[in-house]
């Protein structure tokens, strides 16, 4: 028992050192990009990515080193990696923003509309795990009210606890889907970006397929199958075709 002790006090001492350490670095990085050192600046935010590290804070500032040196691609890359840990962050929009900017492909947005879009709106307000927590509470608050309206001793008490029984029925179905909803549009969402210099999409997956547009780094593109060395994607203007997969960098890997 004593040993085991000693082991958790050294982790825990172990650890703490490594946060230090992290945060030194953090800070030395932080200060090389305010003198304008970007490339070392990057390389001690990498440092710290590279030991199984991720925030997006840490994310923006490489990103932001990558956009000095004038690297479209990886600045695009981090950007859309530091909004999908934070996706309300306006800096992080804003600085995405100038990034595409800077590439070279004008793709048209097209966007979505309907009752899809009025769905996708509704449950992105919150994280999935979220819907379900709401869910759970609600439940509980549909278990008490179920209570009162059984021991009610009164027909308008009786009434009352019945009808928000209901209400939270309701409430729990609403939560419960809108879970699953975005949790399945999470892990369809699956964006990559563009990393060579040119690249042509093809009809099929095949070198031989017919040429669909030639994309240039920097480019997002939606990935939503892969069949062996190929990966069909879709473009912001809805266009579906096939890319060499080395040609493209996945934002969620």
């Amino acid at each position: 028992m004593k040993k085991q002790i000693i082991l958790f006090l050294l982790f825990l001492i172990s650890f703490a050192n490594a946060s230090e350490s992290i945060d030194a670095t953090f800070k030395k990085a932080n200060d090389l990009y305010n003198k304008g050192d970007y490339e070392q600046a990057l390389q001690s935010f990498e440092s710290i990515a590279n030991q199984g590290n991720e925030s997006a804070d840490l994310y923006f500032n490489m990103a932001n080193c990558y956009y000095k040196l004038g690297k479209v691609a990886p600045s695009i890359y981090y950007y859309e990696k530091a909004l999908l840990l934070s996706p309300e962050d306006e800096a992080i929009q804003t600085n995405l923003d100038f990034a595409q900017k800077t590439a070279i492909d004008d793709i048209k947005i097209v966007p979505e509309v309907g009752f899809k879009k009025m769905v996708k709106d509704f449950t992105a307000k919150l994280h999935y795990d979220t819907w379900a927590w709401i869910a759970v509470w609600i439940a509980v608050l549909s278990l008490l009210t179920f209570l009162g309206y059984y021991f009610g001793n009164t027909v308008a008490l009786k009434r009352t606890f019945f009808s928000l029984f209901l209400l939270f029925l309701v409430g729990i179905g609403v939560t419960v889907l809108a879970a699953f909803l975005q949790k399945k549009f999470d892990t369809n969402y699956n964006p990559a970006i563009v990393f060579a210099e040119t690249t042509t999409l093809k009809a099929e997956p095949k070198n031989s397929s017919e040429d669909v547009v030639t994309l240039h780094e920097g480019t997002k593109v939606l990935v939503l199958e892969e069949l062996g060395n190929w990966k069909q994607v879709e473009l912001t203007d809805k266009t579906k075709a096939w890319i060499d997969k080395e040609a493209i960098k996945e934002v969620k890997e």
